[in-house]
């Protein structure tokens, strides 16, 4: 049983503070590259309207070099909260890239020093400026004095287990202007491999005075709740939690808000999600959009009978009605599942109340 600490519901129950924007959810989305498009997010949002939302990270140099916003960029008028997080090692580049976000329609400006992937790292980017403090501190200084929006840094905890520097950066983060950190309880070098280690995150929000998120291994309510209780955190961010699952975030956001479990979703409501996220796809992006929703149809796919089957056939569509006939076809199987289910529920009750009169009539 989830239960919510006096202390707890307390603190998180008034808006998430970030410098001067006010967020009414202590639960976020977090920016996942190739994943977190405008389609994404509107599923997200439809279970968590109050919940930010980060777009895919966006490259500051590409953004210096092109005539046109690129479409992972792109965001909703009507679509707040809303940040939109930059990557990059260059102050200048970041600044600019800053001011181009807040024209988007970004309420607050997140810089990525936390991704661990080489292609990132090798160029100065990501979380290799954990080993580059002073660049990083250079990097919010920078864009805080271009923008008049919150400047957010979402990290991890160090380089390696020997390099452990989440305390020291953080505080530097906040010296140069940041107005909130998302720390992700794991080494660049764990990767996503391993316990999140939220005793750091902990030690972080102790020495910090700015909103400090817990971000690592919240794949449920009761972990969202278990994190909180431990570090202190001022809110928690999901990650993959929310692959094959936009629901994530709006029930741990109920739950905070009300204490009450949302009842979750079936595995027929999970795949009609995914059907609907796969023709999404398919009118925002066209052809790219098929190619990109295979791996979301594969993480849909999971935890009832045939699953396995059809993730293997999801991963290979070529089109949108391709798709759809499968997810169809797996959902009437589904319900052909549940009608056996509930005859063989009504077959037992009759048997039971059967049995019962007639021990009533020998008895009289």
């Amino acid at each position: 049983m989830v239960h919510l600490s006096p202390e707890l519901k307390s603190r998180l129950s008034i808006p998430l503070s970030i410098g001067s924007f006010e967020v009414n959810s202590r639960v976020l989305q977090s920016p996942l590259s190739g994943v977190t498009d405008l389609v994404f997010r509107r599923l997200v949002r439809r279970y968590a309207p109050a919940s930010m939302m980060y777009t895919e990270m966006v490259n500051a140099t590409g953004l210096h070099y092109v005539k046109q916003l690129p479409k992972l960029m792109e965001v909703d008028p009507d679509e707040r909260p809303i940040s939109i997080q930059l990557f990059d090692c260059r102050p200048d580049f970041l600044a600019e890239a800053a001011q181009m976000a807040v024209d988007e329609g970004a309420d607050t400006v997140d810089i990525n020093m936390g991704c661990p992937v080489n292609k990132i790292t090798k160029n100065g980017g990501g979380s290799s400026l954990l080993r580059d403090p002073e660049t990083a501190e250079a990097i919010v200084r920078a864009v805080v004095k271009a923008v008049k929006v919150p400047v957010t840094v979402k990290t991890r905890i160090g380089w390696t287990e020997k390099e452990i520097n989440a305390v020291e950066f953080g505080q530097r983060m906040q010296d140069a202007g940041a107005q909130m950190l998302t720390l992700h309880g794991r080494t660049r070098a764990q990767g996503y491999n391993g316990p999140a280690k939220w005793e750091w995150i902990g030690r972080v929000k102790q020495v910090l005075s700015i909103p400090v998120i817990a971000n690592g291994d919240i794949f449920s309510v009761e972990a969202a709740i278990r994190c909180l209780e431990q570090t202190g955190a001022d809110g928690v961010m999901c990650s993959r939690g929310t692959l094959g699952y936009p629901f994530l975030v709006g029930e741990i956001d109920h739950f905070l808000k009300s204490g009450e479990l949302r009842e979750p979703p079936t595995a027929s409501e999970r795949l009609q999600c995914a059907r609907e996220h796969l023709q999404m796809l398919w009118e925002y992006k066209g052809d790219r959009g098929i190619r990109q929703a295979r791996k979301h149809m594969t993480w849909y796919a999971k935890g009832f009978p045939g699953a396995a089957d059809l993730r293997g056939q999801l991963c290979n569509i070529e089109t949108v009605d391709q798709g759809c006939e499968l997810i169809d076809r797996a959902l009437a199987q589904l319900a052909e599942i549940s009608a056996d289910l509930d005859a063989n529920r009504f077959d037992r009750l009759t048997a039971e109340v059967d049995s019962e009169s007639t021990s009533l009539a020998i008895a009289s």
